[in-house]
């Protein structure tokens, strides 16, 4: 790390800059912004471009950043750069695990967009990789870190409302319009199954663990999921993409406790609301829970780790690899 009048400085490399390219330079704007001591140092774009704004939020005041940041011609010559110690992955699923070796590979902190890979026992191998090199590589799994979904994983494993009963996941949305002949082809993306539905299944095992029985229905493009757990609770799921080019991104989920149950709509007012025996009432974001993104927190925690020489990232590949085996055993009774 390079070091100002201000301390120490993780300066950033972004390969890719399509739609989550230019999600993760606006949060990294927004980090140093508030004090995380970070700066973005240049980025090399393979090509790939996204025309749509995604399935959650646009990237917000990014593509004014993009005039004034320095391109790199290569990968090479980015991870070259003695002044970058952190990567931002941001490129297709079936380009990461060897854009991430190369980048462990020049001593760098990584950061990856989900999925890390299709192929669970690759991860396994970036892990080790990643260990012997005593680098921090983090899959972006977004919503562990989006604010209301993680007081909603807090209170879950907390018991802060009882044992859980029963949970809903729903996340479904037009197919892409954009980069079809990578998100439509299923060898590269793995279809809706993995590259949708991972964020539900990975919130699955972070906030309620392991499930000891998983059945499936569907196909890739659209599965209804269900997770069964030891202690008799019930989790569904369905994530999908719709034909209908003009359905709305719709991202719910409702968890029932024992004294209590939570649910998140998205674009609701409010969106997270508590119902419990004596009536409903909101969960208040910026005092229960902070503003902001789950993309601005996954970022935070990332800068925070290495500044305090964390031993592992916040978000593991050993969590890529079980969330992405929960998914193969899923699309194993899918066609």
């Amino acid at each position: 790390m390079t070091r100002d009048r201000g301390g120490t400085v993780v300066g950033v490399g972004i390969i890719g800059l399509g739609f989550m390219g230019r999600t993760h330079l606006a949060a990294y704007a927004s980090a140093e912004a508030r004090g995380h001591r970070c700066s973005v140092r240049a980025a090399h774009d393979p090509g790939r471009r996204a025309s749509a704004a995604g399935n959650l939020i646009a990237a917000g005041g990014a593509d004014e950043l993009l005039a004034s940041l320095p391109r790199e011609a290569s990968v090479d010559a980015l991870l070259a750069r003695r002044d970058i110690d952190l990567v931002s992955i941001c490129t297709p699923t079936d380009t990461h695990v060897g854009l991430v070796r190369a980048a462990i590979a020049a001593g760098k902190h990584v950061i990856v967009e989900k999925p890390t890979a299709l192929d669970a026992s690759a991860i396994d191998g970036l892990a080790r990789d990643a260990r012997e090199a005593g680098v921090l590589v983090m899959p972006a799994h977004c919503m562990r870190f989006w604010p209301a979904w993680a007081w909603m994983a807090d209170a879950v494993r907390g018991l802060r409302f009882g044992a859980p009963r029963r949970a809903q996941f729903r996340r479904v949305g037009a197919r892409p319009s954009w980069s079809q002949d990578f998100y439509l082809d299923v060898a590269r993306s793995g279809g809706a199954a993995v590259d949708l539905h991972i964020h539900d299944a990975d919130f699955v095992r972070f906030a309620f663990g392991e499930p000891s029985t998983v059945s499936a229905r569907g196909t890739r493009m659209h599965v209804h999921a269900r997770y069964e757990f030891a202690s008799g609770l019930v989790v569904e799921a369905e994530g999908g993409w719709q034909d209908d080019p003009s359905f709305p991104f719709t991202m719910s989920a409702t968890i029932e406790c024992e004294r209590g149950t939570m649910d998140f709509l998205l674009g609701r007012v409010p969106e997270l609301l508590l119902r419990t025996a004596d009536g409903e009432r909101p969960v208040e974001v910026g005092r229960e829970y902070p503003e902001g993104s789950g993309y601005d927190f996954e970022i935070r925690a990332m800068l925070s780790a290495i500044h305090s020489g964390a031993a592992a990232a916040p978000v593991t590949l050993t969590d890529a690899a079980a969330t992405q085996r929960l998914l193969d055993r899923e699309c194993a009774q899918i066609s």
